[in-house]
């Protein structure tokens, strides 16, 4: 068995997706991650080191705080989720942590979307449907503002969409 993508590895805790979210537009620190995610500090900055070691945060700016200074994070944009196969199955773990963890604080009363799916599709129709879904996905984070800014919506958006394996039916092969 393949050892495990590092990257993967470190995207593959519920804690550290959610960090990624959360530092994605606005730069974190330890501190103010630990708030929002109802962590200690001290597990925050650990979580921070890992996403640090592999490359998928970077240092944002260094501010003076009561009489310390404040390091905070952002994402490095364009991190690898949506080209990992090998561990699919332990991000998949942590992206399921999350959604059910969301779908117990969603806000009654209030429109979202909701699907699942196992369908037999074109690979034109497939490519076409992946590359507009990953653009709204980033129309979505660009919109992104920090963690509670006034008039913001909170929400949650847990996506997998991915060719299934079996059958014979994989790209370059005709239907059985």
């Amino acid at each position: 068995m393949p050892a495990t993508d590092p990257t993967l590895r470190a995207l593959a805790h519920p804690v550290r997706l959610r960090m990624m979210s959360l530092i994605w537009t606005v730069p974190l620190s330890a501190a103010e991650l630990a708030r929002e995610l109802g962590i200690s500090h001290a597990l925050a900055s650990q979580h921070l080191r890992r996403l640090d070691a592999v490359g998928l945060v970077e240092l944002a700016e260094v501010r003076a705080n009561r009489g310390g200074r404040e390091r905070r994070y952002r994402a490095v944009h364009g991190t690898p989720l949506s080209e990992q196969q090998e561990g699919a199955p332990l991000l998949a773990e942590a992206l399921s942590f999350n959604l059910r963890e969301r779908a117990a604080r969603r806000a009654p009363h209030r429109a979202g979307v909701t699907a699942d799916a196992e369908l037999w599709v074109d690979p034109e129709a497939w490519e076409d449907f992946r590359h507009r879904l990953a653009a709204l996905l980033v129309d979505l984070h660009d919109a992104a503002r920090a963690p509670r800014s006034p008039g913001a919506v909170h929400v949650g958006a847990t996506v997998m969409a991915f060719p299934l394996a079996g059958h014979g039916h994989g790209y370059g092969r005709g239907r059985t």
